[in-house]
């Protein structure tokens, strides 16, 4: 039961990641692509390079989704989901403190405990390649 819980976890944060990517890069399932994503952060104050920051964090959430949800490298995984989350308490949800209904970290934070416990435990026995 622990493998097919791990495979859960697995499934469902990561291939939220994978969405989250996806809506950055591409503008897929509703999301701005990396042009608005880019002019969002410019008006939040980061000034220089926000297309360049879009594509960064864009890529850190699909490829830490992809290799989260996949069992594969879930260390990495882990690693560019954790700096995403990081990301998002700086930039955006730090100043408005703890607690989610106030706009805070709270679900960040919730996020990072939860990759960086998968990463720390291991991926399971489901993973996409089987391992010896």
């Amino acid at each position: 039961m622990i493998n097919l819980g791990l495979l859960i976890i697995r499934l469902a944060v990561g291939m939220t990641f994978v969405g989250h990517g996806c809506q950055k890069l591409f503008g897929w399932f509703g999301g701005p692509g990396v042009v608005k994503f880019g002019e969002y952060l410019g008006s939040i104050g980061i000034k220089t390079g926000g297309k360049t920051w879009a594509i960064l964090a864009g890529f850190f959430e699909l490829a830490g989704g992809l290799l989260f949800s996949a069992g594969q490298f879930t260390w990495l995984g882990a690693i560019l989901i954790t700096i995403v989350m990081i990301d998002a308490i700086f930039t955006v949800h730090g100043k408005n403190g703890f607690w989610l209904t106030e706009g805070g970290y709270e679900y960040n934070f919730i996020l990072i405990a939860v990759v960086l416990g998968v990463a720390l435990i291991g991926p399971g026995d489901y993973v996409l390649i089987y391992k010896a």
